[in-house]
């Protein structure tokens, strides 16, 4: 009975091993990069920076830590790109670094977000 029991606890713990690293996702969906965004939006149309924008910039890096989550939120910030009107390019590419975050991709509507790493 014991054996049984072994195999049972170790069969369960590679489950778990196996499972573990597409659990961990923290971008499900687009809400949580919206989010973080949103306080940016004013500077995209041509407004100022604010520590609003650059907390949420820096928010979103930290919680794209992995290839899914950054390719997820680089699919979120192209759609939004397509459905918010007034949005200027080129402060949505040079956003990241001026707040002081380096992302590996340029934020731009012609980014391939399947090649994102």
């Amino acid at each position: 009975m014991a054996a049984v029991s072994y195999k049972v606890a170790c069969m369960a713990v590679l489950c778990m091993v196996a499972v573990a690293p597409y659990a961990e996702a923290a971008i499900t969906g687009c809400g949580a990069v919206q989010g973080k965004m949103a306080p940016c939006l004013g500077y995209l149309r041509g407004g100022m920076l604010t520590r609003q924008c650059c907390a949420g910039v820096k928010g979103l890096n930290s919680l794209a830590s992995s290839t899914p989550d950054r390719q997820q939120a680089c699919r979120c910030l192209q759609s939004a790109a397509k459905t918010i009107t007034g949005i200027n390019p080129a402060s949505a590419a040079s956003l990241p670094g001026k707040c002081g975050v380096s992302i590996p991709y340029k934020i731009s509507p012609s980014t391939d977000c399947s090649k994102v790493t």
